[in-house]
């Protein structure tokens, strides 16, 4: 019998052993993972698979969390008396041993183990970089096969721990990460295999939110502030989720940490949507052209769980939350001061986060000694590098315009080499 049941947050509806399932009745609300146990436990077994709040039953590979640490160096730089940093990624002397460089191997260790436990056997997976990187590691660990779906804007800043050659890689020539979605689906219908589902897979939500699971278990309380870069905001959503299974439990705190989420202008849409008071999304703001001007194309998705019920609008609404737009000189200049305050090498989307943290101070919306929590998403990836080496990532380049019977036709010729 399963230790979860899936809830429509709009309607109400359960649904009980499913595989990233939709509400009939609602198409416009995300499912929330309802867990048995109210009480927040960690003896299942060995890294995140301890937890009790993992929609997962017998996972049959070991995955690593983040470390969560208390700073000195970058807390003395920005004031704060309690400073914790997730840090996810490669650093060995802290025991950080995210080989990926980024905290998306929660969310694919959760999805893929999900899947396997649902009787799926394989996924289509569409990624702007650290998503593919995180499914290409964890298909290749846990021997789930995935098909990637990538942008060929995004290809720079990529890459694998094993050869592409052994993980089946797409990269559109002529689209973004939101057309990556968008033919990640088509391929999905034609070949018929699952489309891992992005934000509306509660595996995936439940995955990312490892981080506060293992800060709360670290820390012995809730945060007051949690501070995060966001592209889709499932990471987001995700550590709300948590966060509020924390409140029911009643131990670790009587209120919801307040979330400061950020993005890189001009590509902004959910700051600039948030400072209207809206909940929905301006076309103007996502205008693809405004992703080549920023650094972080990670953070460049043009369908984000903004508006949707129980998406990134209700969880700052619930938690008198903030958004921040931040510049491309700032993102690199924060992260200078975290690698000279820190010792260790963060990656821009890192860099949004703390330089949305530096503004929330000088704006005084953090006090000195209030507890907050740092979610570096991802880091090490420089030190990783020249210690370990990367494959590049070398794609079958298509086109987003690609024909049913041309994806038949490509993926027919990828099994029989396989």
């Amino acid at each position: 019998m399963s230790h979860f049941n899936i809830r429509c947050r709009k309607c109400g509806k359960v649904l009980q052993e499913v595989y990233c399932a939709f509400c009939e009745h609602c198409k416009d609300a995300l499912l929330v993972t309802d867990y048995k146990e109210e009480e927040f436990r960690e003896d299942r077994g060995e890294g995140i698979w301890r937890f009790n709040w993992i929609p997962v039953h017998s996972p049959d590979f070991h995955q690593n969390g983040p470390v969560i640490y208390r700073s000195k160096g970058l807390a003395g730089d920005l004031g704060l008396e309690n400073l914790y940093i997730a840090f996810n990624g490669y650093w060995p002397e802290k025991g950080a041993a995210i080989e990926s460089c980024t905290f998306k191997e929660f969310e694919a260790g959760v999805v893929l183990q999900n899947a396997r436990e649902n009787s799926v056997e394989g996924l289509v997976v569409a990624s702007a970089g650290n998503t593919a990187r995180a499914f290409a590691h964890l298909s290749v660990i846990s021997n789930f096969p995935v098909i990637i779906v990538v942008p060929k804007m995004c290809l720079l800043e990529m890459w694998y721990l094993e050869s592409s050659l052994v993980v089946p890689t797409f990269a559109l020539e002529d689209g973004d990460y939101a057309d990556s979605i968008d033919v990640a689906k088509r391929i999905s219908q034609t070949i018929n295999m699952p489309f891992e589902g992005g934000v509306k897979n509660i595996a995936k939500r439940d995955g990312l939110g490892v981080v506060m699971l293992e800060a709360v278990s670290e820390i012995g309380t809730l945060p007051d502030h949690y501070f995060q870069a966001v592209g889709s905001g499932t990471g987001a959503i995700g550590v709300w989720e948590m966060s509020e299974r924390f409140l029911r439990d009643g131990r670790y705190g009587a209120k919801l940490p307040q979330l400061h989420l950020a993005q890189n202008l001009p590509f902004a849409p959910m700051p600039k949507a948030w400072q209207r008071g809206s909940r929905e999304l301006d076309k103007q703001d996502l205008r693809p052209e405004l992703i080549s001007e920023i650094t972080t194309r990670v953070l460049s998705n043009r369908y984000p769980a903004y508006s949707v019920k129980g998406g990134v609008y209700d969880a700052l609404r619930a938690t008198d939350g903030r958004m921040y737009g931040i510049e491309n000189d700032e993102v690199f200049k924060a992260m200078e001061e975290f690698a000279e305050a820190e010792g260790i090498d963060i990656v821009p989307a890192s860099g949004v986060a703390v330089a949305a943290l530096s503004r929330a101070i000088k704006e005084e919306h953090v006090k000195r000694d209030e507890l907050v929590l740092l979610n570096i998403t991802g880091g090490g990836e420089e030190r990783f590098r020249k210690e370990k080496g990367v494959h590049i990532v070398k794609p079958r380049f298509i086109s987003k315009e690609i024909s049913d019977s041309e994806i038949e036709e490509i993926v027919c010729g990828i099994r029989k080499t396989s």
